[in-house]
């Protein structure tokens, strides 16, 4: 763990932005969630896609491997449920904020 000996109070930054401050590399910017969420978002939608395509060409009998094509399709699938689950959670946050009395 890298701790700025200097100032005491930011040892407890994430160790991205100390070793970005120990190596003074001022390049790493700050995501909002929003950002992070949409780059899900669109990560998910292209192995979707790929899965289509994998499964196009496996149909239309291009040389394609099973295995090839089942594990694209697995593994969009997998992460289509995570985005599912987020937005799940997401909306139960929404409702449980919305029940409470201020």
């Amino acid at each position: 763990m890298v701790l700025n000996e200097i100032n005491a109070a930011k040892q407890y930054l994430p160790i991205v932005t100390q070793k970005a401050e120990v190596t003074g590399d001022a390049s790493h910017k700050s995501e909002s969630f929003t950002d992070t969420l949409k780059e899900f978002i669109s990560d998910v939608n292209t192995m979707q896609k790929d899965s289509a395509e994998q499964t196009e060409r496996f149909i239309k009998g291009e040389p394609v491997d099973l295995h090839d094509v089942m594990i694209t399709a697995e593994k969009a699938k997998t992460t289509f449920q995570l985005l599912m689950e987020l937005r799940n959670k997401g909306l139960d946050l929404y409702h449980e904020v919305n029940r409470m009395q201020v």
